[in-house]
């Protein structure tokens, strides 16, 4: 997953507003009494929302499972005269070499987390990141966006050097969506060059999300809906989800 994709990802994602996106983070990070210190990124991706929270003065460190999008993060975060770790992990096996003041995952990481077990591993990892007192962040697509919206039918686009045609089917069993997606690439020379993709997510309930935080020891647990700060309802198209590791004694 994200292999040949890495090289396209950031021209299909230009609409994509990252700073703005950035910045709920950093409010959210403030509500949970993280102004400033060190946050680990898991799933960071192409680096699109680790380069704008460095901007603003965390320390950064990302993480993710797929070298081809860590090059490209690193490419982008030299390109601004910026020194950001990039380490390939997995992010239910995180292991820092130092405390972490919040941990966060952005843009779907946990919904690619598709067993149970697998977001428990997620979570205690991201526990023994992070120092007492500091903060878990993520978001989630909601089940509604994933099942209502993206399995809506065939998806389409058709750009002066991209063309892809992208297919999803929901499974009400495992709550999954499969994705499969094909692109065409133009090369300088005019012809096409043939990219396939393929990825599942799985759309978490509110509610399990609480329960297996809370199960963990987080503490503090809010979710929020759509980059706002009111409470999460069921037609929202992402959660974000927030979280604390108690102080020690509390």
């Amino acid at each position: 997953m994200y292999q040949d994709f890495a090289e396209i990802y950031d021209r299909l994602m230009d609409n994509v507003q990252y700073d703005r996106w950035a910045d709920y983070y950093v409010r959210l990070l403030s509500i949970y009494g993280v102004r400033e210190g060190k946050i680990c990124e898991c799933a960071c991706g192409t680096g699109s929302l680790t380069i704008p929270l460095q901007r603003a003065g965390f320390q950064m460190t990302g993480v993710d499972l797929s070298r081809e999008m860590l090059w490209q993060a690193a490419q982008k975060a030299r390109k601004t005269g910026m020194a950001i770790p990039f380490v390939q992990q997995d992010m239910r096996a995180l292991n820092l070499h130092r405390p972490m003041d919040a941990v966060i995952a952005t843009c779907d990481g946990v919904n690619y987390l598709l067993t149970e077990e697998d977001l428990r591993s997620f979570l205690r990892a991201a526990w023994r990141a992070i120092r007492p007192g500091g903060a878990l962040i993520f978001d989630v697509s909601t089940p509604h966006k994933l099942r209502d919206e993206l399995c809506s039918g065939l998806i389409c686009e058709d750009t002066e050097d991209i063309t892809y045609f992208w297919q999803n089917r929901w499974n009400a069993h495992t709550r999954t969506v499969e994705m499969v997606l094909c692109f065409f690439l133009r090369e300088k020379d005019g012809r096409y060059r043939r990219m396939d993709e393929r990825q599942v997510q799985r759309g978490w309930e509110a509610q399990e999300l609480k329960n297996m935080l809370l199960q963990t020891g987080y503490r503090g647990v809010c979710i929020y809906g759509d980059g706002n700060l009111n409470p999460a309802k069921e037609t929202d198209q992402r959660w974000h989800i927030c979280a604390s590791r108690p102080a020690d004694g509390e």
